[in-house]
């Protein structure tokens, strides 16, 4: 399994059913310490330019007169739309979207969910790895392994002894 990180973040208004997101609608690239505002026009949803926020933190501002769901999500080069990691369901109009941007990534091995849902709750297993995400050198490998006589699961990071 190939897993790609980089390190552009974007706000993202999704549409979700039966607990999985089905579609990425508008999106913006967002950095640490700025914020942007959604807002609904004729042409359909937009967020703004982001702009200036409170250092350490993402946020994202609904005006759009209307509950929304909003995600946190990456870019990866090649991707057409970003991919949703962290999911804030039915955000109210002039509610606002904050996170601490502080990027400790976790890998998990469960059965129970698709690439597609939407994790509503804590996840009932120990993670297998644990990295910060901006302690990665620019460009790495991660493969996963599973030993088939155990069943376990590990990552490793290539080029690290």
């Amino acid at each position: 399994m190939r897993v790609t990180y980089t390190n552009q973040l974007a706000f993202s208004r999704v549409q979700a059913n039966d607990g999985n997101v089905v579609d990425t609608g508008t999106s913006v690239q967002i950095d640490d310490g700025k914020q942007t505002t959604l807002t609904q026009t004729d042409d359909g949803f937009k967020f703004s330019v982001p702009k200036d926020g409170l250092p350490g933190y993402l946020e994202a501002i609904n005006e759009t007169g209307f509950v929304q769901d909003i995600t946190i999500s990456t870019m990866n080069p090649g991707d057409s739309k970003p991919k949703p990691v962290l999911y804030f369901k039915d955000v109210e109009d002039g509610g606002v979207v904050k996170a601490k941007f502080f990027p400790i990534l976790r890998a998990y091995i469960s059965s129970d969910h698709q690439e597609t849902s939407i994790l509503e709750g804590a996840i009932c297993t120990d993670s297998i790895w644990e990295q910060n995400l901006a302690q990665l050198p620019e460009s790495t490998t991660l493969t996963l392994s599973r030993e088939p006589a155990t069943g376990h699961y590990t990552i490793t990071q290539e080029g690290v002894i």
